[in-house]
């Protein structure tokens, strides 16, 4: 069997940042009996948070009221700014691992907001990166703001704002791992309404590359396989890619969830989520070429 590696994949600026800032304040902790966590996951992939957990750094439990003198660190997609600074009151030292475009867009979605900007959001509504966003925006009591994840969604919404009032300012901000070619068509559905639309560009460029180099990768070879967290998002959209080109592709986590039937074919192609270290990627393919 050819393994092909596509030519971008693995951690991403942003994720390896947050992993060196959990690690590092781990080490600066040791031994002092101040506890570590993060606000939800720090990041989508198992194999990296049970790594860390053995460090000393676990997810901060729900509900959670005792936080005076823990350590708690703000994972890559960010959050809310009232949750940061409800436990900052609590007396916990905040360590923020927002990803620097994260953070930007957050910041601009606030500055809009105090502007008098109704606000679209695209991306998952789920999702901790649009949730943080969102808190950014609320804090500011903007006029009007939605979450849209389609374009049909996204004209729906325009089309009722449209109606209560047409004669507005508006802005369009997008979650760092949407496609470009979703991001521009809800642009699109909602400039039918607001032609003055502003749109933020904000999709992360490794993502767009990661995306790209896919593409590229899936002319080479007769299947796919995205090593990548369940849960994580640009992970996901990848293997949409590979779905869409009518060609065998997975998610999996590690090397044991291979599946049989990918041990037939003469060219693998093999990907990776953005918050994939390198160690899985290697153990993915020297399991593919294990005979």
């Amino acid at each position: 069997m050819i393994v092909i590696r596509s030519n971008v994949l693995g951690f991403c600026m942003g994720v390896r940042r947050a992993v060196d800032m959990a690690a590092d304040e781990a080490a600066r902790v040791k031994d002092s009996g101040i506890r570590v966590f993060t606000i939800g996951e720090l990041i989508h992939n198992p194999e990296v948070l049970d790594d860390l957990k053995i460090q000393g750094v676990e997810e901060l439990p729900p509900q959670e009221e005792n936080v005076k003198g823990c350590s708690i660190i703000v994972r890559a997609h960010g959050v809310a700014p009232d949750l940061e600074n409800n436990l900052r009151d609590k007396g916990a030292y905040i360590v923020d691992a927002t990803c620097p475009r994260v953070k930007a867009s957050q910041l601009k979605a606030e500055e809009l907001a105090r502007a008098g900007y109704s606000i679209f959001l695209a991306g998952e509504k789920s999702h901790a990166e649009i949730e943080g966003i969102l808190g950014y925006v609320k804090s500011c009591n903007a006029p009007f703001c939605v979450v849209v994840d389609n374009p049909a969604d996204a004209g729906k919404e325009a089309k009722k704002l449209y109606k209560a009032n047409h004669d507005i300012k508006t802005a369009l901000l997008g979650q760092s791992t949407i496609s470009e070619e979703l991001y521009h068509s809800i642009g699109g559905a909602i400039g039918m309404f607001f032609p003055n639309l502003e749109i933020v560009h904000t999709i992360c460029a490794s993502t767009k590359d990661r995306q790209q180099a896919i593409r590229d990768l899936l002319n080479e070879v007769d299947a796919v396989i995205i090593a990548g967290g369940k849960k994580s998002a640009n992970s996901n959209r990848l293997l949409e890619i590979a779905k869409e080109s009518g060609k065998p592709g997975i998610l999996i986590e590690n090397a044991g969830e291979i599946p049989k039937e990918f041990r037939s074919y003469k060219t693998v192609g093999l990907s990776a989520g953005a918050s994939t270290p390198d160690s899985v990627v290697d153990e993915i393919e020297r399991e593919l070429k294990r005979k």
